[in-house]
């Protein structure tokens, strides 16, 4: 059998399993030897039944003792009295299923079964709800299903676990290992039938891991190989030659009541080259939260303004494009600079303006360039590349600088914008208060109070995070809307504003407005402050349900204080429930470093989670936890580039170059 056949051709596959696996998906051999376990069971020794709750998900061999079906109509609920006989004692514990009235044609007394969950107690009792489970057939090979460690995979409806491992299986014994190739094979003395082998069905789990990262080395390196492939593109583009002019940024340097940072000035040097330069500058400026940003993307925007032509700084909130819109009106008007903004709700001057500030309204009709000749895009990853696509080709090869607030390790820097120049602002100006940052397990409300009002007879303002806007049954957090009424009972002698992304947009900026004037004292609000709030005299936040939120999330919130000279606080407020929770809000509390902050949380959520799957690309990765290996980055990234400059139009690969072409689509073409 060759991996490119049939599944139709596998010996013993019945009509109706080939036809559950077509609709999952799978065709051939090889779409089923690429379905990753998603992890690995132990049947070699099974835990102890657990003596109380808590903890780990365990993994346990025994017999049905019991079932009964529970309950009415929606509540009803099906229940599996599960005994150990291990070593002659007896322990049981309780298996449940809700709103699955069908398990109790699956499930029955004197089945040998091995379930895998998380114990809990009820009523006094150990339980397990909706384990993953598997029955355990007297007249069946065992071979592959105990005694071993064996792959458990995601479902695949209507192929039960153990038949599925059993089709897999199957096909590693009869695939014909030539037929097993890759468009370019990164490691020749694995061979790769032995790689898929070991990654199903491991004698140890070493071997799973080595096979894992022989494919993940082989991902990586097509990833890398685009990065480099693109970069490689873009140099060859004949771009336009600006910056030569820097009338208008020696004005505003000379117009600034403060120098700026080393860090400022170093990008935009590395800027100034990169624009004077035939080749369309592409180039990322990522700064920790309050580092500067914007006065550097001002920086780039006078050298195209100079040069004669527009500039656009397209951001994903409303909020934050119309923040920049009043910084930029500040910093140049009085250079004699016009000023444009563009919202779905908004348009001022967008025809007649030489810097441009909007939203997603900058893609759409009624807003036209004459000559775009800078595209900046603020927190680009919260727009799809085919977004920022679009906004570049509005232009005739305009130079590009995207930006982002949320400081990226550096082996997803490598991963997800190798194709990019990279500028770091790692420097915070000078001028900025301390922030004390504490976590807080159910604090008092009146001694929060107390606090708050203490800071705001002081004059300060205050922001109350919450991370919902109304009340719901599944979610058990608190909401700014119910929430809001009781800040305005406890704090009667100030302004309380309400702000979430519900509002009309006009409320919206009203809301902000006040609160940025000074005549409205407290803000309670969700997540939609996360960027581009900057209230130099806010110098308290309290973030309710904090645990509830990522570290780059809670970070993000935290850089809205401390932008001015007072010293501000930061208190993370949490029940304190979930021990990683309370860990995670340590590590936030301890440090202000958004570096060390993005690696912790690395860390502790997968590369997957920290950057987004849609807009960062890593969606489309199958070993996502190999982002965090530093050396297999590098290694995959130094193949790459050996491979390109050996062979720069891959013309002896065609099917490599095939696949090149395909995903490493040029924004400007």
């Amino acid at each position: 059998m060759r991996a490119e056949s049939s599944l139709q051709d596998l010996p013993g596959l019945k009509s109706r399993e080939w036809e559950a696996f077509e609709k999952a998906g799978f065709h051939t051999g090889l779409e089923l030897l690429d379905w990753l376990p998603k992890r690995y069971e132990d049947r070699r020794r099974f835990d102890a039944f657990p003596a109380q709750a808590g903890g780990s998900a365990v993994c346990l061999r025994g017999v049905v003792l019991d079932t009964q079906r529970k309950g009415f109509g929606g509540k009803g609920f099906y229940e599996a009295v599960i005994e150990d006989e291990a070593g002659g004692g007896f322990s049981r514990l309780t298996c449940r299923w809700f709103n699955m009235p069908y398990m109790s044609k699956v499930i029955a007394a004197g089945q040998e079964v091995v379930l895998y969950g998380k114990p809990k107690e009820s009523n006094g009792r150990i339980v397990i709800d909706h384990p993953e489970f598997e029955v355990m057939k007297e007249d069946a090979e065992l071979s592959l299903h105990l005694e071993r460690l064996v792959p458990i995979y995601r479902n695949v409806n209507g192929i039960p676990q153990r038949r599925l491992r059993e089709v897999i299986h199957g096909i590693l014994e009869l695939v014909a290992p030539e037929s097993l190739t890759s468009i370019y094979d990164v490691d020749p003395t694995y061979p790769r039938i032995e790689a898929y082998r070991e990654l199903h069905f491991p004698g140890e789990l070493v071997e799973a891991e080595t096979a894992r990262r022989y494919f993940a080395k082989e991902e990586f390196f097509l990833q890398q190989l685009r990065v480099v492939w693109k970069r490689a593109r873009y140099a060859e583009l004949n771009g336009r030659v600006l910056g030569k002019k820097t009338n208008l940024l020696t004005e505003f340097y000379e117009s600034l009541p403060f120098d700026l940072t080393g860090a400022q000035k170093r990008s935009v040097k590395e800027i100034v080259g990169d624009m004077r330069s035939p080749r369309p500058m592409n180039r990322l400026l990522q700064g920790d939260v309050g580092s500067g940003k914007t006065f550097v993307a001002i920086c780039a925007m006078l050298l195209a303004v100079d040069s004669g032509c527009q500039a656009a700084l397209m951001a994903p909130t409303q909020i934050l494009a119309e923040q920049h819109y009043l910084t930029f009106s500040k910093w140049l008007e009085p250079l004699g600079v016009r000023i444009g903004l563009a919202t779905a709700d908004r348009k001022e001057d967008v025809n007649s303006s030489q810097v441009i500030i909007g939203t997603h309204a900058l893609l759409y009709e009624g807003v036209e360039f004459d000559d775009l000749g800078l595209v900046v895009v603020d927190e680009q990853h919260k727009f799809g590349v085919a977004q920022r696509g679009r906004l570049i080709q509005r232009g005739v090869m305009p130079d590009v600088l995207v930006m982002t607030a949320t400081p990226i390790p550096r082996t997803l820097t490598l991963t997800i914008y190798g194709d990019l120049d990279v500028s770091v602002l790692d420097e915070l100006p000078s001028g900025r208060g301390k922030i004390i940052s504490g976590v807080r397990v159910k604090p008092k409300v009146g001694e929060m109070t107390s606090f708050l009002k203490d800071q705001l007879e002081e004059g300060r303002q205050v922001y109350l995070v919450y991370p919902l806007v109304e009340e719901s049954e599944s979610v058990k957090a608190a909401s700014v809307i119910q929430e809001h009424p009781k800040w305005q009972k406890r704090f009667k002698h100030f302004e309380v504003e309400l702000l979430h992304g519900k509002l009309p947009s006009e409320e919206k900026e009203a809301v902000m407005t006040r609160f940025r004037e000074g005549k409205s004292e407290v803000m309670v609000s969700t997540t939609v402050i996360e960027v581009g709030v900057d209230v130099a005299n806010a110098n308290v936040m309290v973030i309710f349900n904090a645990e509830r939120f990522g570290l780059a999330q809670l970070h993000q919130l935290r850089g809205r204080i401390g932008r001015g000279e007072h010293k501000s606080y930061c208190i993370l407020v949490t029940d304190g429930k979930s021990v990683d929770g309370v860990e995670k809000l340590n590590i936030l509390a301890s440090t202000t470093d958004g570096f060390k902050i993005a690696e912790e949380d690395l860390r502790l959520r997968g590369p997957g989670e920290v950057m987004g799957t849609r807009q960062s690309g890593v969606g489309d990765l199958r070993f996502v936890e190999f982002l965090a290996d530093t050396s297999l980055i590098r290694e995959s990234r130094e193949v790459a580039e050996q491979v390109l400059r050996d062979d720069p139009g891959l013309d002896a690969l065609p099917q490599l170059r095939a696949w090149v072409e395909k995903h490493a689509e040029i924004e400007m073409s």
